[in-house]
Order: C-alpha cells, then structure tokens, then sequence
C-alpha cells in the first residue's frame, strides 16, 4: 500500500515532468507549484529550493538562442527612441506606484519590469539578478501572467473598436501585452499582418532584459553586496552564435525549445516553494500595482500610435 507521503512525492515528480511537455502552459505551471505548495505540501523542499535558482539562470541563457540579433538590429535601430522612452516611463511610473502603495521594493521591481520589457521573462531575469526570494518572484509572475489572461481576451475586441490596422495592432500588443505568448495569441485573432509585426517587435523589445539587467545588477543592492547578472552575458553569447554561425541555427531552435519547457518548470519550482504566510505577507498591493500600471501604458501608447507617434 502507498502511504500519503509517497503518493504525494509521485505526484510532484508527473507534475514537473508534465511541466516539460508542451500540455502545460507557463501560468499553468505556477498554478500546479502553488497547489503543491498550499494545499499538498512540497515534498522536496529543500532540494527545490536549492535548483530553481541555477535552473532560473539557465533557463535564461538558453532564451538567448531565439534571438536573431540581426532583425533586432534592423527592427531595434527603427523603434530605438520610443523603445527607450517606454520603458524608461515604465519604470518610472510603475516604481512611484509601488512606492506609494508601500510595496515591498524587490515585488515593485519585478512587476514593473515584468509590464515594461516582456513579462515572465524578464521578471525571471531580474528576480535572478536581484535574488528575489520565492514569494516574491510568485506573486509578481501571478500578476503578470493574469494580466496576459485579461490580455487575450480584450485587446481584439478594443483594436476593433478603435479602428486599429493589423500593423497598428501589432504594434500596440507588442508593447503593451506583458508575456510574448499572450502577444502572439491576441494578434492572431486579428490577422497574418498583426502576427508578423507583433512577433518582431516584442522580439527587440525582449533583448532589453541585458541592459536592464545588467544596470539592476549594478546598481540594486541585495544585502550588501551588489548582484553581478553574469548568466545574461550568456544569453547574449547564446544570441551571438546562433546568428552568426549559420550551423548553429539549427541546434539554437531546439536550445530556445528546451529552455523554454525549462522556464516552465522553474515557475513551477517556484510555486512550490512558497508558504501561506509568505503569500498574505505580499497580499494584494502587487496586483493593484501591475493593474494601474498596465492600464496606463495600454492607454497612452494606443494613444501614440493613433496619433502617428509610433509607427
């Protein structure tokens, strides 16, 4: 007979191994962990606890060879400015708000980073570089990925009704949706043109995480000792080979596959190792946070590009 404590160390080790699979989506993934985490226990604390931060790093390197720094350098030149501008305001904004909400600084951070470069994956790569702790990282991945929800659901019906072209459209999902999936998601349900351009810009908008990371690294104290983001100087090595080694393109698809299902199973680690307590200690000011910030940068950049400020 399977005593509790078995079953319950089996079922963790389907649920990660079906993280691997393409069955199991990011924000689904950190569903699986928090359920374990709340409601089950997980039965490898320790261990979990000890992987997720390398599995994090490594994961992000291995994001590295989805990059074509060719087109990010055509497409990137175009749009430099209002890029730049965007993100900068972002920041801004989305600290001053956490500020004012008296947000824990690092949940602050990572929800604004999340709504100014590309969701996930940017809070992954900060939360590694600052060395966010689990509840942190939890709370602001469970922000950003409902938002990508609310995302899908809404954004055709209003480029619809504000009469946006597919490449305006494109254009308003790649910098105003968080998570590149949900980008591609709403843009397909709006046409072929939408697709295209949505894709190419949030892919420059995601090369970002390097500067950014490496001016957090330098420039955000955890404890007392600034964090040296080195793992993004493998990302952009990863980058670097898979574009200009034509051989590797090749293998840099599949490396891009297997961090991707890698970053799914790190939130699900992440959701793991959380604890009641550590969750109602965040309570609900992150997702108030993330909500106003992301209704203010959906507006004005719809706004821009209505207006012939972005094209």
């Amino acid at each position: 007979m399977i005593s509790n404590h078995s079953a319950t160390r089996v079922s963790f080790l389907i649920a990660g191994a079906l993280c691997l699979s393409p069955l199991v989506s990011s924000s689904v993934a950190l569903l699986l962990g928090l359920f374990f985490a709340l409601a089950i226990g997980n039965p490898y604390l320790p261990t979990t606890q000890s992987i997720t931060p390398k599995l994090l790093q490594a994961s992000v390197i291995g994001l590295g060879a989805g990059m074509n720094l060719e087109v990010v350098a055509r497409v990137g030149l175009h749009g430099i400015g209002y890029t730049a501008t965007g993100i900068l305001l972002t920041t801004l904004i989305g600290l001053s708000i956490g500020y004012f909400l008296k947000l824990n600084k690092e949940v602050s951070l990572l929800v604004t980073m999340g709504t100014a470069i590309c969701g996930g994956s940017a809070i992954a790569a900060v939360a590694s570089t600052i060395r966010a702790k689990a509840p942190e990282t939890s709370v602001a991945l469970a922000t950003v990925f409902f938002l990508n929800a609310m995302a899908l659901l809404i954004f055709p019906a209003l480029g619809h009704h504000f009469g946006l072209s597919e490449t305006q459209f494109g254009l308003w999902s790649a910098l105003a949706i968080h998570d590149t999936s949900s980008v591609v998601g709403s843009a397909l349900a709006y046409g072929g043109k939408a697709v295209e351009v949505a894709t190419t810009v949030k892919l420059v908008r995601a090369l970002w995480i390097v500067p950014v990371c490496i001016a957090i690294g330098f420039f955000f104290r955890a404890g007392k000792k600034p964090a040296r983001p080195w793992f993004i100087l493998g990302f952009i090595a990863i980058a670097a080979l898979v574009t200009f080694v034509p051989v590797l393109a090749a293998p840099g698809k599949i490396i891009y596959a297997i961090a991707t299902r890698s970053l799914v199973l790190t939130l699900f680690l992440i959701g793991s190792n959380l604890s009641r307590a550590s969750l109602q200690q965040v309570g609900m000011r992150p997702l108030i946070q993330g909500v106003t910030l992301w209704g203010i940068v959906a507006s004005v950049t719809l706004l821009a590009i209505q207006a012939g400020f972005i094209i």
